[in-house]
């Protein structure tokens, strides 16, 4: 099969003034476009070819594996962040008080932990499989999907995510992060935690590509 470009959920300028036009079109155009050509390419005629991205973060290496878990890491990236005003669920904000003692402190830990984060990579809020709540960082393409974790949000740490904003400043791309997270979409994929344990078993897509 071939692997196609997901289609940005808002239009370029809507998440300005905190996030560039000019960084939607670089970013999504370029850089994550980029990946699903290459994976195209690399799994052609392949019996890889008709993974899931899921499937080819838990069995794929390499390139392969790489381009793959970078378009499923881009996906959830742009899922993340939305131009309405949101906020989470109270099932979500229960948990979250409950993990990390308030939603003001969670946002402090993913913040420390996002700028602690060397070179390029990923921060992440996850579900463990007994419902606990971590924030995780990732190096390059590496996905919480391989240590059986569920992604429930994700912040992009590469400079291409920042550059044209913010320069090297990525303390202030995460300060901004907060103001066009989608609350509902991290809602929402804490909520269908069933289903995506289900897709780590590389059933069926994660339920999250079809929220919109």
């Amino acid at each position: 099969m071939d692997y196609e470009l997901m289609q940005l959920p808002y239009k370029y300028d809507a998440l300005e003034p905190y996030i560039s036009s000019e960084t939607l079109q670089f970013h999504y155009d370029k850089h994550h476009a980029g990946y699903v050509a290459k994976l195209n390419e690399l799994t052609k005629d392949s019996e890889s070819a008709s993974y899931s991205l899921v499937e080819h973060i838990q069995k794929s290496q390499g390139a392969i594996f790489n381009n793959a878990a970078q378009i499923f890491n881009h996906d959830f990236y742009w899922l993340s962040l939305t131009a309405k005003q949101t906020k989470p669920s109270e099932t979500l904000q229960a948990s979250i008080i409950e993990h990390f003692g308030s939603i003001q402190k969670f946002q402090e830990i993913f913040t420390q932990k996002a700028q602690g984060h060397f070179g390029s990579g990923w921060a992440w809020l996850c579900a463990h499989k007994d419902g606990t709540l971590s924030v995780q960082t990732s190096s390059n393409a590496k996905n919480p999907i391989e240590d059986s974790l569920v992604p429930l949000i994700v912040c992009d740490l590469w400079e291409h995510a920042y550059y044209i904003d913010y320069r090297n400043v990525r303390a202030k791309y995460l300060e901004n992060y907060w103001q066009v997270l989608n609350w509902d979409f991290a809602s929402f994929n804490y909520e269908h935690y069933p289903e995506f344990i289900e897709a780590m078993q590389g059933l069926k897509e994660f339920p999250s590509f079809k929220y919109q």
